[in-house]
């Protein structure tokens, strides 16, 4: 038959290499968005839920990436479903239970690093070589870790009556992240700082963490970008 209808064989290499930097960049989009509302949004009701929406959906795609294993992808989606109703519930209530909901928050930060390194490592040994794909998953390991803590550190707040930071400064999701940051970068203005042991473990771990990762991770990922490994 001579239709017009034309066979279409298996996409090429090259547009799988580009749809899947496309996905590396939408991935570094929502979770830099995220950091930008959680930095500078003011405190309230709706703020927790979006971000807890940007942050799942970077878990879904993160996963996407990795190729997971469709079963994980469904339980990550439900888990992200429940977290964001969670959150929205507690907006409609008005009354929202911060701890809670940076908790839940964690959820869908703690599995997203995991699964971007396994993107990395899988992408790594496809090419033989380091990709601009492997910069960019190593930035959004980067900023998820300093999120992660933000959301501890302000779930540790008022925990046993007392505030988390020394001053008694609100441990307000934009003050969290602020701390976290200066901290994960080992700046270390000291406007913030920590009031507890369990605090200044911590934002130890946190600062030993950041250093060791930008020193040995990122330099070794951007010093070797685009070189092939020799056989």
């Amino acid at each position: 038959m001579n239709g017009t209808a034309q066979e279409t064989g298996p996409p090429s290499r090259a547009g799988l290499d580009r749809a899947l930097l496309g996905r590396y960049a939408i991935l570094l989009g929502g979770i830099t968005a995220a950091f930008a509302i959680e930095g500078v949004a003011e405190p309230g009701r709706w703020e927790l839920v979006l971000i807890s929406a940007l942050l799942g959906f970077t878990l879904i795609l993160s996963l996407r990436i990795a190729e997971a294993r469709p079963v994980l992808v469904r339980a990550a989606l439900i888990v992200v479903v429940l977290v964001v109703a969670f959150g929205v519930a507690q907006a409609l209530a008005g009354e929202v239970d911060e701890r809670a909901s940076r908790l839940a928050t964690c959820l869908l930060v703690v599995f997203a690093p995991p699964a971007i390194v396994i993107g990395v490592v899988r992408r790594m040994r496809e090419t033989q070589s380091v990709t601009v794909e492997a910069v960019i998953g190593v930035l959004c390991v980067y900023l998820l870790v300093g999120m992660f803590y933000s959301f501890i550190y302000g779930a540790l707040d008022n925990l046993g009556g007392q505030p988390f930071f020394a001053g008694g400064q609100a441990a307000s999701v934009a003050h969290c992240m602020y701390f976290s940051f200066t901290t994960l970068a080992t700046v270390g203005y000291g406007d913030f700082t920590a009031r507890t042991n369990l605090g200044h473990t911590l934002s130890v771990s946190e600062g030993l963490l950041g250093q060791v990762y930008l020193v040995t991770v990122v330099s070794l990922i951007v010093g070797n970008l685009g070189r092939r490994r020799v056989r």
